[in-house]
């Protein structure tokens, strides 16, 4: 019974949309009626600016984190492994949200969280594959798809057979969620972020 309970609460903590939230109440603005209506800390950027965006980016990593912590604060044996169980129950909270009628963001900075709450190391690696990625191809769908992939890849270092598999469920969910964006990319419409290697190469062209 605690263990479906505190399913339940990682559903729900991942569900809580922080981009949503810190819009209307400190913007007065809806980011699903703006830019890409996504609920996710990219749209927020681009909506809200800066600091809202970065306020949104940490509240979906702590997401994440929290609701993967929930089974080693309870004393769960083995907590190792249900940190990533419980870790994508607050995916599913976050990209159909219970207070959005189900529906939600792409959970990219959810996932973050979570892999924070297993792996710190790894975590750390991952960032780093993603900013990589970002200052290259100055398009954060492709940071994000890129980098789940090579995170999936990098995963088999570790020897980790369960996180490899959740990984690699991980990618096809961010690939299905970034269906449209691949669509702007095969059109070269995708958005970009105003910086990185390709963003200055579109300016000089």
């Amino acid at each position: 019974m605690k263990f479906a309970v505190l399913l339940i609460l990682a559903y729900i903590i991942g569900s809580f949309p922080s981009g949503v939230v810190i819009g209307k109440l400190f913007y007065h603005k809806d980011i699903r009626q703006y830019g890409s209506g996504n609920i996710g800390t990219t749209n927020t950027y681009r909506v809200l600016g800066r600091v809202a965006g970065t306020v949104v980016l940490f509240c979906d990593i702590l997401k994440g984190s929290l609701a993967a912590a929930l089974p080693i604060w309870f004393h769960f044996t083995p907590p190792h492994y249900l940190v990533l169980v419980f870790g994508l129950a607050a995916i599913l909270g976050h990209s159909f949200s219970i207070f959005l009628k189900f529906k939600g963001g792409k959970a990219v900075a959810t996932s973050a969280g979570i892999l924070l709450t297993y792996n710190p190391h790894f975590f750390i690696i991952a960032v780093a594959i993603f900013v990589t990625i970002l200052c290259l191809s100055s398009m954060v769908s492709v940071a994000s798809m890129l980098g789940m992939v090579l995170i999936t890849l990098t995963s088999f270092y570790y020897h980790d057979w369960f996180l490899t598999l959740v990984a690699f469920a991980l990618t096809i969910f961010i690939f299905y969620r970034h269906r449209e964006n691949i669509k702007r990319i095969r059109t070269h419409n995708e958005n970009l972020v105003p910086f990185g290697w390709y963003y200055h190469h579109k300016k000089k062209e």
